[in-house]
């Protein structure tokens, strides 16, 4: 009964409208099988036994945060759906659209095989009209999920034709048989194996003559393709260009033309129009239509900003009626990448941001979460400063992709690779999934990078991609590029892992800077559980002194790391760094090394419940370059046991801080690390605590105010509080939808108690699903036992117990496919219990979902001050090796000048064209993270400086005593280089060295002075 109620609703959708075209959710009404069924394809097949479901739904959902990444389970599963099909015109064109599978699948309508897709990532599109029929029809997908999937031939059949493509789907997949090359990507380490259909799945009814889709591998056609160029920022100006693939599989020639149609975000009209002339369009024919026209008053996308117009691109025929119609929601930004720098919208941007696993997932339900909460999660990077997301490894889901764009985050978009360069048919994988990547990504403005290789990849390998980017988005503005591509002049942008790179032409940022961990449940070394810095479980028989953090720690690395890279920002100097993104986001079901099964490096925890370390880089990094908003971040909480002396560290962009304790003033702190202030030994009394900062009026011009940060000693825990995030149209009862509820503990006056680890028992009445949320066991064995492997306590994964974690957490509840109220009881031990009642509405027409407009447009102010400028050298000599010199100026961090090992040969000498002002040197100096130089600067022959260079990320400044005035600056290094420890085992284990001179052993007791790059400067 359900599912003939089931099928007549959805005839009655599919025949409802009679539009030029018709496109659809096909997520709702799934069955799930896990195992294989040899028959599933056949429609006469007996599903009734098998699990009804919504996508998206990976069908081992349940393992998401309870195993390690490596354990997700991996096997072959099928998915069928019954359909209703009614056709509203002869010759009518029927497509579904998967927007990705995890890993390989065949897919069969009504028991024909009508195509197949192998690389695990991407959208892929299928023709059912083939085989479809009027009435009841049969979709069925066979997925298989192996870890250790190969394609089934020498070729995937992403690169196959359609007609290929249907031939090789008739074998089933045979998962590592086939004998065609393992997918790169698909990697234990990185990318969580949530099988089966995890994405969304759409379909789309077209007229015979119609537009085609985005969707490159089976059906091979390319869609619409909306762009600008001659942008005039200032003025509010833009051409507007529409192309759009047109085909014909009708029987009639025609002749057609195109109309744009511009709605704003508002979903006000701004401008209509179209080509002058019609086109001929011959049955089986595909064409290229296009139209274009100057617009004025435009709103243009930015950072924060994310600002989107509808564009309707309407084949209309000879006699001027509509044909098809497809709407696409995007926006309009421009871009430019040289001089090291990199412009949004004439202004220049340092990266800052996030290395994000692209599964980007959450507990119980693994990826694409309900779109709204995906605009939630997203936004909270936006909102914590971030203003770059770099999915890493694999590209986003569409889901994602289409979030940024509404939150105004800027995206790295990567094909998929795992750590290096490939050959054979690996790399025809990548450039097949990068082509397909462009194809469907390109209309999305958040998107400002394409990059080809999570490692660096040959200059060969990175020519073809700058062709695949012309050949199919020559209009973006999208700069493309790999990491590492420091010496390959094809890239556009590059940038280390781990170190600070300089560039004075291509922009360069690190793309995964700071990879320690800390769980949010320990605040530090005062507070219960109680985490002494660098306590935690050996990783492959070494310490986790270097890396395993509490909240404090965490939060102070971030700030020291961060400043590695502020130091060089734009406005200092002619070679810069444009930024960095710091991995990861949120703790992520991938490589851990911790106490726990998965990786704790998020600023957020899995439910998106913010550590110290958010508000931390929401100080440093509000602002393009600089910060323009002053802000204050006292870290920690204010709840210590009587006779506590400890330091308390304040994070601000102000130039001084006062702390305040009941009223009375602590002083001012010790500003270290540019936003570091720190007030050692603090006798602990109840109160309020207050970081206050200067006027704003001592800030200077162009910083707006900010307000003191405050912490308060919270009472005794009196009651929980339940309360919930939800789709801003209401819970909706399809299945899919879920509600983000926290629970709190809190005290007579509302205050969370930040000390509280109660455990707290869930029971929920009503027409909805327990999908549970995360946590660490409140104690530990004395010994520690590394949970990378086996993890006895499974995070209280589904379970319906569960502590709060610093007195609060998270769990997530999803609705089934009936309308009703939802009754939440929660209830811990010695406080009354909280109760939260929710109600599920039934599916409502799908509505455009808010956009997050509130960083404003891109202001027309410079976003950076020239603070130093860099000193043209006229000729370089050295002591020794003379003619190599001038590789420590070429502006490639590949090259590098050394002595020859003796002291009298340790020196090198810059002559300037004239005598001219000195006041800095910037020098990379080989070995930078473990050796430190004893250097001796002369102007002129006078000795004008003198000491040792410290360990560093990349670059060690040395700023004179006072400026000269010289025609020479000469560098002598005066003794054998010196071991340093300071950064520790700073890279991971698990991964390789980062960077070409990293590492650096001299011979005991040689004077090798050895420079990668130096930058003469200048203050303003």
């Amino acid at each position: 009964m359900m599912r003939t109620a089931t099928l007549v609703a959805l005839f009655l959708l599919l025949t409802a409208t009679a539009s030029a075209r018709d496109t659809q959710s096909f997520n709702g009404g799934w069955l799930l099988h896990i195992g294989d069924e040899q028959a599933a394809a056949d429609v006469s097949y007996d599903d009734s036994h098998w699990l009804p479901v919504t996508l998206p739904r990976a069908w081992n959902e349940d393992e998401a945060f309870a195993l390690p990444c490596a354990q997700l389970s991996d096997t072959i599963v099928w998915y069928r759906k019954h359909f209703a099909y009614m056709p509203t015109e002869p010759g009518e064109r029927v497509y579904v659209e998967f927007e990705g599978v995890r890993q390989g699948c065949d897919v069969y309508l009504n028991g024909h095989p009508v195509g197949s897709h192998e690389d695990g990532v991407m959208a892929f599109g299928l023709d059912l009209s083939p085989y479809i029929k009027k009435g009841e029809n049969v979709l069925a997908v066979r997925v298989d999920s192996d870890w250790d999937y190969e394609d089934r031939s020498r070729t995937s059949t992403a690169t196959l034709s359609h007609e290929d493509s249907l031939l090789v789907a008739k074998t089933p997949l045979q998962g590592a048989g086939g004998g065609g090359g393992k997918f790169q990507w698909n990697n234990r380490n990185f990318n969580a194996n949530y099988g089966g259909i995890p994405h969304n799945v759409w379909l789309h009814r077209c007229p015979p003559v119609h537009q085609t889709l985005p969707l490159f591998s089976n059906l091979h056609t390319t869609g619409p393709y909306i762009y600008g160029t001659d942008y005039d920022i200032p003025a509010a100006t833009v051409t507007v260009h529409a192309e759009t693939q047109a085909v014909n599989t009708g029987k009639k020639p025609r002749r057609v033309r195109l109309e744009v149609s511009l709605t704003d975000a508002d979903g006000r009209h701004v401008a209509t129009f179209s080509a002058e002339e019609t086109q001929a369009l011959a049955p089986g024919d595909t064409i290229t239509l296009s139209a274009s026209q100057r617009m004025e008053g435009i709103h243009f996308w930015s950072w924060g900003y994310g600002y989107l117009y509808t564009v309707s691109t309407r084949v209309l025929g000879e006699d001027g009626r509509l044909i098809d119609e497809v709407n696409t929601r995007t926006g309009f930004r421009s871009t430019r990448f040289a001089e090291g720098r990199i412009w949004l919208n004439d202004r220049v941007l340092m990266v800052h941001g996030f290395a994000q696993r692209t599964s980007n997932e959450w507990p119980g339900v693994g990826i694409d979460v309900p779109a709204w909460l995906s605009d939630y999660s997203n936004a909270l990077m936006v909102e914590g400063g971030a203003n770059v997301v770099r999915w890493m490894h694999v590209t986003p889901s569409a889901q994602d992709a289409a979030s940024c764009d509404r939150v105004g985050l800027i995206q790295a978009m990567p094909a998929g690779d795992a750590e290096k360069d490939a050959k054979g048919v690996q790399w025809q994988q990548r450039t097949a999934l990068m082509r397909d990547a462009i194809i469907y990504m390109r209309n999305h403005p958040s998107i400002l990078f394409y990059e080809s290789g999570n490692e660096s990849i040959s200059p060969e390998h990175m020519a073809e991609m700058v062709a695949l980017r012309d050949r199919y988005d020559p209009h973006g503005g999208r700069a493309i590029g790999s990491r590492e591509m420091l010496d390959v002049e094809a890239a556009e942008y590059g940038g280390e892992m781990l170190y600070v790179n300089k560039s004075a032409t291509r922009p360069m940022w690190a793309m995964e800077y700071c990879r320690d961990e800390g769980l949010r449940r320990y605040w530090d070394a005062w507070s219960y559980p109680y985490h002494t810095e660098g306590e935690g479980p050996l990783y492959r028989k070494t310490s986790a002194e270097a890396y395993n953090r509490n909240q404090d720690q965490l939060a102070l690395e971030h700030v020291v790391r961060w400043n590695e890279f502020w130091q060089f920002r734009p406005g200092m100097g002619r070679r810069v760094s444009s930024g960095g993104v710091k991995i990861i986001f949120s703790d992520t079901n991938t490589h851990a090394r911790g106490e726990v099964n998965y990786r704790s490096s998020g600023v957020v925890d899995a439910m998106r419940l913010p550590k110290d370390a958010f508000y931390t880089h929401q100080v440093m990094w509000d602002g393009w370059v600089e910060p323009e908003t002053l802000r204050t971040h006292i870290i920690g909480h204010w709840n210590y046991p009587a006779g506590t002396v400890k330091p308390v560290y304040v994070i601000s962009s102000a130039d001084s801080v006062e702390l305040l304790l009941n009223g009375r003033s602590l002083g001012y702190g010790r500003r270290s690390e540019q936003f570091v202030f720190t007030f050692d030994s603090v006798a602990y009394e109840p109160g309020i605590l207050i970081a206050s900062p200067p006027s704003p009026l001592s800030q200077g011009e162009g910083v707006t105010s900010g307000e003191a940060d405050t912490l308060m000693t919270a009472g005794q825990p009196a009651r929980l509080v339940l309360s919930a995030l939800t789709n801003p149209i209401g819970m909706q009862a399809d299945g899919a939808d879920v509600a983000l509820v926290t629970v709190e503990v809190v005290d007579s006056l509302g205050r969370r108690c930040p000390l509280d680890n109660r455990l707290v028992r869930f029971s929920l009445d009503g027409p909805g699903e327990w999908r549970g949320g995360i946590a660490t066991p409140i104690e530990r064995d004395s010994v520690w036992t590394f949970q990378g492997g086996d993890n006895p306590f499974n995070n209280y994964a589904l379970a319906t117990e569960l502590p709060v974690e610093c007195g609060i957490n998270r769990v997530l509840l999803r609705s089934t496919t009936t309308p009703g109220l939802l009754t939440l009881i929660a209830e811990a031990d010695g406080l009354p219990a909280a109760t939260l009642t929710l109600e599920t509405l039934s599916p409502a027409e799908e509505q455009p979902l808010p956009l997050y407009l509130d960083r404003g447009p891109t202001p027309l102010t410079p976003s950076y001050t020239e603070m130093k400028g860099t000193l043209r050298v006229a000729h370089v000599e050295a002591g020794s090796n003379s003619a190599q010199a001038g590789l420590c100026l070429d502006d490639n961090e590949l090259t590098e000048w050394r002595s020859d090992g003796s002291k009298e040969g340790a020196w090198i000498a810059f002559t300037f064209a004239d005598t001219t002002r000195v006041d800095e040197l910037s020098l990379k100096l080989t070995g930078w993270r473990n050796r430190c130089y004893p250097l001796a600067v002369e102007a002129d022959g006078q000795e004008v400086w003198r000491g040792i260079t410290p360990a560093t990320l990349g670059y060690a400044n040395i700023v004179l005593p006072q400026s000269v005035e010289a025609k020479t600056l000469t560098l002598r290094m005066t003794a054998p280089s010196i071991s340093s420890d300071r950064f520790g085992e700073v890279k991971e284990l698990a991964g390789g060295q980062a960077g070409e001179f990293d590492r650096y052993l001299p011979a005991e007791g040689r004077v090798e002075l050895r420079i990668v790059e130096a930058d003469i400067l200048r203050h303003r």
